[in-house]
């Protein structure tokens, strides 16, 4: 495999307003070949299957039974699950008996990978209040080592695609996710790349007149070029290739998109995410992608994840539109790769 296509499956729809065979159906015909399964895909499945209320507690058999059905649901379109979604605010936990759950809740996560058929679950840099989480390397670092131990027991082995949200509480670019990688040091922990959350930090600021930070252009330039120099490819497990719309004013309070509790990076990335090359994208996608793909030298699965206010509305043209719009993108972004493999 050189680069295959891939979709996030909330990426098609939201769970709560688009039934997953639909959505799957949809990325089939538009020749998406890879799926990441989103867990509330999952969660709404084993709700409708089990026919529990939205506030009923799901039994572990439920949600292995709804696996097994996405399973099934996927070999029967020939879609491959690149990876479960996302394993949520677990590392520095105060709380050290809500971390305790929370690994119990992975070892029930892995037993879902196994029915789906998926060796990666990706984690999310935690983006908990400091009044619940802590930065201290120390914690960070012995939890992550805590889950690498786990998967590593597994068979097949299970890897964690550590991935910076550009929102994360305390790792918010490439670079401290790439520390925590290094500092970890087991083979089954390393990285999920996404362009949006890369350039989403050093280059954009939505709360920003002008939608950037100060020296967008040369930051984003010298972090490129670091990264190329310091990331060791094998750690990077899959990468996701998205752009973001440039707020017409911005994200402050009174914006449609501000919440309170929520930072303005945040809100711009679950309401105004674009998939690459359409218009109102202002993020240096193409630079971001060909760092890792050229000057890295990844291969692998290249996946669409999108978030955007549109995934949570009516009809059955939202999957279909979504799945067009991420075939466009990614046959685009594939005459860029080759046109950069050419020279």
């Amino acid at each position: 495999m050189s680069y295959k296509p891939a979709i996030a499956s909330m990426s098609l729809g939201r769970a709560w307003v688009h039934q997953l065979p639909y959505k799957l159906d949809q990325a089939v015909a538009n020749n998406l070949t890879g799926i990441e399964i989103f867990f509330e895909d999952l969660e709404y499945l084993a709700r409708a299957e089990s026919n529990l209320a939205p506030s009923a507690t799901l039994s572990s058999e439920a949600q292995l039974h709804a696996a097994q059905t996405i399973r099934t649901l996927c070999d029967e379109r020939s879609l491959s699950i690149i990876g479960l979604q996302p394993f949520m605010h677990y590392e520095g936990l105060l709380d050290r008996e809500e971390h305790t759950a929370r690994i119990k809740k992975l070892e029930l996560w892995f037993r879902i990978a196994k029915v789906l058929g998926t060796d990666v679950i990706q984690i999310p840099g935690n983006f908990l209040g400091t009044d619940k989480i802590t930065g201290d390397l120390d914690v960070v670092i012995q939890d992550l080592k805590e889950v690498a131990d786990m998967g590593l027991k597994e068979r097949p082995i299970i890897k964690f695609a550590y991935e910076n949200l550009c929102w994360s509480t305390f790792f918010d670019t490439w670079e401290k996710a790439w520390d925590l990688v290094e500092r970890v040091d087991r083979p089954n922990f390393g990285m999920c790349l996404d362009t949006f959350n890369i350039a989403g930090r050093v280059y954009a600021d939505p709360a920003a007149a002008d939608g950037k930070t100060p020296n967008a252009e040369e930051d984003m330039k010298r972090s490129l070029e670091k990264m190329v120099r310091r990331v060791d490819i094998k750690k990077v497990f899959y990468i996701q290739v998205v752009d973001a719309e440039k707020m017409r004013s911005p994200l402050v309070e009174g914006h449609a998109f501000y919440a309170e509790d929520q930072p303005a990076r945040m809100s711009w990335s679950r309401n105004a995410r674009l998939f690459a090359f359409e218009e109102g994208g202002y993020l240096p996608v193409l630079d971001v992608t060909k760092a890792i793909i050229q000057g890295l030298g990844y291969k692998g699965w290249v996946s669409m994840e999108l978030f955007s206010r549109t995934m949570n509305e009516p009809g059955s043209e939202v999957p279909k539109e979504h799945a067009r719009r991420a075939r466009e993108a990614w046959e685009k972004l594939e005459k860029e790769i080759t046109g950069w493999q050419s020279k």
